[in-house]
């Protein structure tokens, strides 16, 4: 079974807008939250800061642990497809604020642009269940 392990933060503006990048390396195009895998030897709260920078052009500040979700896909699952053993997922959620920087696109990775939503409009969104598993962990209404 192979193993990936990643962190991701949970970001809302005292507007009540949360933010969010847009992730291309799936079946389909859909929002997801801002992170990823660890580099080996990677401490996770590092890990995020960096993730949240490349694909949102923002410094974060790592707040509080909110939860660590697990989940097992069946090979015929995997993305790529392709893939003959299980991936299971460790999945490491922040709550994060932005300290600087400014909203900028990716290039040449997993999302191509990451955006602010009101959270009224998240259900709305065609995302990946990882924005309501976070959600839940944040105890954030939308």
């Amino acid at each position: 079974m192979d193993m990936r392990v990643a962190a991701y933060a949970v970001i809302v503006d005292d507007d009540q807008r949360i933010l969010l990048s847009h992730w291309i390396e799936g079946r389909r195009p859909a929002w997801t939250m801002p992170g990823g895998g660890l580099e080996p030897g990677e401490d996770p709260e590092r890990a995020v800061k960096r993730e949240v920078r490349e694909e949102t052009g923002y410094r974060a500040q790592v707040g509080e642990l909110l939860g660590i979700h697990s989940r097992v896909i069946p090979p015929g699952r995997r993305i790529p497809d392709g893939a003959t053993e299980p991936l299971h997922t460790l999945r490491i959620v922040y709550r994060a604020t932005i300290v600087g920087g400014r909203l900028r696109n990716e290039i040449d990775g997993s999302t191509d642009r990451a955006d602010w939503f009101p959270l009224a409009t998240v259900r709305s969104l065609q995302r990946v269940r990882l924005v309501d598993i976070a959600l839940r962990l944040a105890k954030v209404s939308y």
